[in-house]
């Protein structure tokens, strides 16, 4: 497994979270990867996925808020 070595955008505690329990958060990982700390929505959403969308059994899928997003915005790469 790939090491992270870096957060994307602002600690949770910058967007709010100051007692844990809301910490959507993104890093960037040494292998290029991304990983994504969200709430697994993957039973509500999953029969929503567009026909041309899959997931395999292992795969989840998650939500992060907006401001999650938008203040890492700056440190995803474009390339």
């Amino acid at each position: 497994m790939s090491q992270i070595i870096r957060r994307l955008g602002v600690a949770p505690r910058f967007r709010g979270s100051t007692n844990g329990a809301t910490c959507p958060d993104l890093f960037e990982l040494a292998d290029g990867n991304f990983a994504v700390i969200g709430t697994d929505v993957t039973d509500s959403l999953d029969s929503q996925l567009p026909e041309d969308a899959a997931r395999a059994d292992y795969e989840r899928i998650v939500v992060i808020t907006r401001e999650t997003l938008i203040r890492a915005k700056a440190d995803i790469p474009d390339v």
